[in-house]
């Protein structure tokens, strides 16, 4: 069983790197595809409103709208008019006090008051008077306007309600619809992403011993991150947490199933680590029980004090040593060169022939 080379660390950050960069374009070019699916045409409320409303209905809430804009216009204009009507009388009543108070001091003087004295308080008096009816005028104007105004915006209101039942059914039709071709366009794009999805899985799990094994990764992870938005986007929040609590059991009793078969079979892998630190320990990779042999012939230690116990200097023959707790075969002579060697590991550690240790059967067996 040769061991794979992990290479140093900067070219596996590079492979990580690259992989993660790799799963994010094959979203990006996923993403372009569905665009261009989402692009096929639905249908357009418009059309399916003028089948429901009446036409002439519409038109006439249009000049409707228009004629109270028109109506709220005027009356600006005319209350504009009032106001600058209401400065020029406030300014003639002005004039008029003072010429009467002129005239009010002649009189207390015995003075006679010039002829163009009364001649502008005559004139300013007419012209206050004639501002008086303008304004008068003007309420009147402002108060039909007005009453247009409501008599327009009742109509209007009239008008908007029946469009407004018109309108209930095309939205149920439209809502149907749009709900329709949101289901056909979510159908198109799981039908490119379910396979994608399918192949990915596939080869993520069949190469997962494949020095290609991060391209498949990547494939698999973008297709599956982008097939879980689609869905999530166009099924409802209601059937979308079933997806999901399914696609999670499924995972979760796939994940257990391949932990359980991993500890009933497992492989040469798996089973070369787990010797591998037991024998650093010192401890059986079967039941963990202290290997005592040589200088720790005598001596007690766990797995937190195995590097804290002090060797003796001497040391006894290496011999073969199988442990009393399991009956496990821990050291035995080398068929090649006669030395004490791990008997669970593949490779002696003094002339580096190889043995096929429990595992080995399993994983020939599974190709």
């Amino acid at each position: 069983m040769a061991a794979q080379p992990k290479g140093p660390w900067f070219q596996r950050f590079l492979i990580n790197f690259f992989t993660v960069v790799l799963a994010v374009l094959v979203f990006w070019v996923l993403g372009f595809l569905m665009e261009d699916i989402e692009s096929i045409r639905g249908p357009q409320y418009r059309d399916i409103e003028a089948r429901y409303v009446d036409r002439g209905l519409v038109e006439k809430s249009k000049q409707l709208a228009e004629e109270i804009a028109g109506a709220g216009r005027a009356i600006e204009a005319k209350r504009e008019e009032m106001r600058i009507l209401s400065d020029s009388s406030s300014n003639l009543q002005g004039t008029i006090n003072q010429l009467i108070e002129l005239q009010k001091l002649t009189i207390q003087k015995s003075l006679s008051l010039p002829e163009a004295h009364s001649a502008n308080l005559s004139e300013s008096l007419a012209g206050f008077l004639e501002s008086r009816k303008r304004y008068q005028a003007y309420i009147a104007e402002l108060s039909a306007l007005s009453e247009r105004k409501r008599i327009l915006e009742s109509e209007l209101a009239g008008i908007e309600k029946t469009i407004e039942e018109q309108r209930k059914p095309a939205r149920k039709e439209y809502e149907r619809l749009d709900e329709k071709h949101n289901l056909r366009l979510a159908a198109f794009q799981l039908a490119v992403l379910l396979p994608l999805l399918a192949a990915g899985g596939y080869l993520a799990a069949r190469k997962r011993g494949s020095v290609y094994f991060p391209l498949f990764l990547a494939f698999g992870g973008a297709v599956l991150v982008k097939s879980a938005l689609v869905i999530h986007r166009y099924f409802p929040t209601r059937y979308f947490k079933y997806v999901i609590v399914l696609g999670l059991l499924a995972a979760v009793v796939r994940i257990l199933v391949t932990i359980i078969r991993i500890v009933a079979f497992p492989r040469a892998q798996w089973l070369t680590k787990q010797y591998r630190e037991a024998y650093e320990r010192f401890l059986c990779p079967v039941c963990e029980y202290p290997i005592r042999t040589g200088p720790r012939k005598f001596m007690f230690w766990t797995r937190r004090t195995v590097n804290r116990v002090p060797l003796s200097n001497g040391g006894e023959e290496e011999k073969p040593y199988t442990c009393p707790a399991c009956g496990t075969r821990l050291f035995e002579e080398c068929e090649v060169c006669g030395r004490m060697r791990h008997s669970l590991l593949p490779f002696c550690l003094h002339c580096g022939a190889e043995k096929k240790i429990a595992g080995d059967a399993e994983k020939e067996k599974s190709r």
